[in-house]
């Protein structure tokens, strides 16, 4: 196993990590912005109606892409695992 192959695991799997996480934090992110703005038009300054529409966002991204999600990480888990005894040897 060379550094080169160590390096190159590493990057894919940030690429996979970044891939996994970016939906998910893009519509948190999104909609924590826009529950920012109303807060700031209405002046209320309540925590649980930032965290609650947080959360149902979260829910309903994870429902309609862990599909993806799961077959991304499970096709890279079968490569990373098929790629052992090429690394091994």
């Amino acid at each position: 196993m060379t550094p080169d192959s160590v390096i190159a695991i590493g990057q894919e799997a940030l690429k996979i990590t970044a891939l996994l996480s970016a939906p998910v934090l893009l519509a948190v992110l999104v909609t924590g912005v826009l529950i920012s703005l109303f807060q700031a038009v209405t002046q209320i300054n309540e925590m649980t109606l930032s965290f609650i529409p947080k959360l149902i966002v979260l829910a309903l991204v994870l429902a309609v892409a862990g599909t993806w999600m799961i077959d991304l990480i499970v096709n890279y888990t079968i490569q990373l695992f098929d790629r052992i005894p090429s690394l091994i040897g």
